[in-house]
C-alpha cells in the first residue's frame, strides 16, 4: 500500500488547522475529527454520487489503514460516515487521532488527484472553502498538459 505524500500530507494538515480554527463549535474533538472530509462529501457526491463517494471514502481508509494502526476499528457506513470514531476517541490519544485524520485526508486528496487532476482537485477545495488561499499550493502531481488557471 501507498502512503501518503509528504506534500499531500502537508496540504491535509492545513486544511484540517483551517477548518478547526474556522469552526469553533462545541463539538466534542472526536465528532470533528474528519471534519473536513463532512465538508468535502456533498461536493464529491454530486460529482460521483454517493456510492461513488462511499467507494473514494473506503479506499481512503484502507490505504490509511497502512500507516494508521487505529483506523482499522472505524468502518464506513452505507451513507459514507465513519462508524467507531465516538468510541475511538476516548481510547486513543488526540495527537494520533490528529495523525490518523491528516492521513486519511491526504489519501482522500491523493485519490483525487489521481482520478480528476491536481487542478479539479484543487478547484473542489476553493469551493468548500473559498476563504482558504491556495496559491501556494504545490502538491507535486500536476500533469504537464495542465496550465494553472
Amino acid at each position: 500500500m501507498s502512503r501518503a505524500t509528504p506534500k499531500m500530507r502537508d496540504f491535509a494538515e492545513r486544511l484540517i488547522v483551517y477548518e478547526t480554527r474556522e469552526n469553533k463549535s462545541s463539538e466534542t474533538k472526536t465528532q470533528a475529527a474528519f471534519l473536513v472530509g463532512e465538508k468535502l462529501r456533498p461536493h464529491l457526491a454530486a460529482l460521483m454520487g454517493n456510492v461513488g463517494f462511499r467507494a473514494l471514502i473506503s479506499r481512503a481508509l484502507a490505504l490509511s489503514n497502512a500507516e494508521i494502526p487505529w483506523l482499522r476499528a472505524v468502518h464506513v457506513k452505507a451513507d459514507g460516515s465513519f462508524e467507531a470514531l465516538d468510541e475511538l476517541g476516548a481510547q486513543v490519544d488526540p495527537d494520533k487521532i490528529f495523525e490518523g485524520r491528516v492521513v486519511l485526508l491526504a489519501q482522500l486528496l491523493g485519490l483525487l488527484v489521481t482520478f480528476i487532476g491536481e487542478l479539479l482537485t484543487l478547484r473542489l477545495v476553493r469551493e468548500v472553502w473559498p476563504k482558504l488561499s491556495l496559491n501556494d499550493v504545490d502538491l507535486g502531481t500536476g500533469d504537464k498538459n495542465e496550465k494553472a488557471e
